[in-house]
Parts: structure tokens; sequence; C-alpha cells
């Protein structure tokens, strides 16, 4: 066909009926597609590169230049008409997918969602920093120290004899062997050895950390657990400033009327030394010799016992380089997991160690 012999008039594929007849059939082909995967099959068909209307144009080039005009008006009129009947289906499919997408795959609003829960933060987090709070704003200081503790500053510097039991493998973990001069520590007391080591009196600073002993973890015992530990040494300290002191940390952290008392006990590194107790949360000491009010919170004994305290040994002080017969130090300790259980009711420490998200959710962002 593309001799420079043939006739133009007789190029078939040229000739209006047949690009009528390809005309008609592209846009019967448009208007039978019912989604956008079959219009784009019958684009490829009716407008690619092999269509009816494809080849046509084709064929201009061998034509005389007396033909190339009209047949180029005849093969753009009819191209020109299919690409305007594809456009205007192709806009009614998309406008079709749209509507049925909006409907298919609406959000319903009202229904829970799959988002992972806000955290929280620990309660024994939260409560050690309430209590340095009730510090702060009485104008002490928190000091912290390391979990890895030299035994002297851990036994030795705070008058522990050194066949006191608490230096046994059944009480405290060794790093490395039993003759290693390095310990967890089992109290944050090094802290307050380390801060008198370094600086002179006035001090009054609150300890909070994690300790270690070897204890089985059971409902009331853990090998890993927090203390807070408060020491003041300056001049003039007395009993009577660690009864106060008490007496306003326990209102702090559990309300007006609790009260503290001191029953007399030993610790190797204060003298006098004494067991604090809470009067009961609970029933306030009346459930003692009250049996139709029992009490489980303190077994009808109307107090129980929270931790520590008494004033610092002079020879403690002595081995800080800071001179007992100028000033004297009181110091206190409680165990903060003790704490949380009393001040929300917690009945199984292990509830508080063994990482259930749905106990530390339950408080929130506050203990």
């Amino acid at each position: 066909m593309s001799t420079s012999n043939f006739d133009p008039v007789e190029v078939a594929a040229l000739q209006p009926e047949a690009l009528e007849a390809a005309t008609t059939a592209a846009l019967d082909a448009f208007r039978a597609a019912s989604d956008l995967d079959e219009l784009k099959a019958a684009r490829i068909a009716h407008l690619g590169d092999r269509a009816a209307l494809s080849l046509a144009n084709r064929e201009i080039g061998a034509l005389p230049p007396a033909a190339k005009a009209a047949a180029g008006k005849r093969v753009g009129a009819a191209k020109g008409a299919v690409q305007r009947a594809h456009d205007a289906r192709l806009v009614e499919l998309e406008a079709a997918r749209d509507a049925r997408v909006l409907v298919e795959e609406a959000v319903d609003v009202t229904l829970p969602t799959g988002r992972q829960r806000v955290g929280a933060r620990h309660p024994l987090t939260s409560v050690m920093e309430l209590i340095s709070d009730v510090f702060l704003t009485m104008g002490w200081e928190v000091a912290e120290g390391p979990e890895a503790e030299s035994s002297w500053y851990n036994f030795d510097a705070l008058n522990t004899p050194t066949e006191h039991p608490s230096r046994e493998l059944t009480d405290t973990f060794y790093v490395g062997s039993p003759d290693s001069t390095v310990v967890l520590r089992t109290q944050t007391s090094p802290v307050q050895i380390r801060t008198m080591l370094e600086r002179t009196p006035p001090i009054y600073i609150v300890c909070p950390g994690k300790v270690f002993r070897t204890d089985e973890l059971d409902a009331t015992h853990t090998p890993v657990f927090h203390q807070l530990e408060g020491l003041a040494v300056d001049e003039g300290l007395t009993m009577a400033h660690l009864k106060g002191t008490l007496d306003h940390m326990a209102t702090s952290m559990f309300g007006p009327g609790i009260l503290t008392r001191l029953r007399p006990h030993y610790f190797p590194f204060t003298e006098p030394s004494a067991e604090m107790d809470l009067i009961c949360f609970i029933c306030r000491g009346e459930s003692v010799g009250n049996p139709d009010r029992p009490c489980r919170a303190c077994g009808s004994e109307g107090w129980i016992e929270w931790g520590g305290c008494g004033m610092v040994d002079p020879r403690v002080l002595i081995a800080c380089g800071i001179d007992p017969e100028r000033y004297s130090g009181f110091a206190f300790g409680m165990g903060i997991e003790r704490t949380l259980m009393f001040r929300n009711g917690v009945s199984d420490m292990r509830d508080i160690v063994e990482g259930d998200v749905r106990f530390t959710a339950a408080f929130g962002i506050d203990a």
C-alpha cells in the first residue's frame, strides 16, 4: 500500500467508511467498559499502536502530497472523537470508583481503636519522686551513688562489724567471689558516706535508689527493691528533729492524721536507734482491742512498721572526717515498695516487680 503507483482513494484504512467503523467500535467499547481495568483494555485496543486508527495514520505517509491533508484531517477527527469519548468515560468510572470506595472503606469512628494503649510511668518511680519532692520543698537535696559499691562504703564506714551476719552470702551479693571487696549495695547508706566525705556540714540529703539482698521473691520480699534514706548533719540536731521530720513526711505521703512512733532497736550505724511505725492508715488505731472492728492492714495492732532510723553513730561521723563534738546527725530509711503498698493498698509485692502492664496502667501517670 505504500508503493508510489497506488491510488490513495483505494487505501481501505483511510476511507471514511473504515474510519467511521473504527470510531464506532471504539465508542461502543468505551461505553461497554464497566470498570477502569476494562476501559484500559479498550483504550489499548482502539488507541494503542496496533489499533485501526493508528494503522490508518501510518498510511498517510505513503500518500502523494495532494492527498495527505484530506486524509490527515479524517484520521485526526476520528482519533479526536475516540480520545474525547475515552476521557469522558474515564471521568465517569473514576467518579463511580471513588463513590464506591467511600462506602466500602468508610471508617466507623465510634468503634474501639486497635492502637497501643498509652503507657504509664512505673508507680515506684512516681513514689520516689513524690517523697523526694517533699524534702526538696524543705530545702534538702537529692544525692545518688553507684549500685556496685565498695564493701568499705557499704559496711566498714557504717560501723558494721566484720562478723556481722549482713556481710554473709546469705544476705549480700558479692561481685566476683565471696572474697571480693565489691558488693551490690544492700542499702543506700553508702551514698550518705560518700556525701559526708565530700562535703562539710550542714548536710541535708535524701538518697533514693535500687538496692540488692539475697531474698526470695514472695508477697512481701524481693531480691531487688528500692529504698529512700535521709541524712541530716548539723549543729544541735536531736531525736526531736528526727521525729518531726518523720511526722511531716508521713503526713505528706498518707494525709493528715498519720503519725509515727519510734520503738527502740539496734542498727550498727545509728545510736540510739529505733524502728519507726506508722499509725494504721486504715483504722487509725481504732481496731486495737476492738473485736467488732478488725483491721487486716495492721492486724488490729494499730501500727504498721515502715522503716528504721536513729542518731548517726559518732564512729560513722569520725570515719567521714566530721567532728562529733561539734556536729550531730540523724538518719532514716524506708522501702519504696512498702510505701507503695501502704499508700495504694497493694497486697502482693510480686505485682510491683513482674512487669505486668495492667498493674502499671492502673496508676496512670501518678501513684
